[in-house]
């Protein structure tokens, strides 16, 4: 597969790990948007949210409770956020599906 997240995933690119169990995996992102940012990643390959289906609900809600785990552990108390882009409109780069996690300043909305 020439997918770079699942290259990511086994160690065939290097990466900043954050956080790994056997669900997901996540890394600092490498154009980063604020002073905390970073991907939570499956391990199982679906290329997008659009992709994922009924048997996924489970590992949609583990990657929420990684986030907040995550969030707690780079003492982002007040506050941060996670997005999903689906789709080229949406602004996904990577077609493997990923959580962004922000924080460490003050978020805006609408975010673009």
């Amino acid at each position: 597969m020439d997918c770079i997240f699942c290259k990511i995933i086994a160690g065939q690119i290097p990466s900043k790990k954050i956080y790994e169990d056997d669900l997901t995996y996540a890394f600092m992102d490498i154009d980063p948007k604020a002073p905390v940012h970073l991907l939570i990643v499956p391990r199982k390959h679906i290329a997008s949210l659009a992709e994922a289906d009924a048997s996924d609900t489970a590992l949609l809600g583990h990657m929420h409770a990684v986030a907040k785990k995550i969030g707690a552990e780079h003492n982002l108390s007040a506050g941060y956020r996670t997005v999903i882009n689906t789709g080229p409109d949406g602004g996904q780069t990577v077609s493997h599906l990923h959580m962004h996690l922000l924080g460490g300043r003050q978020m805006h909305w609408p975010p673009g």
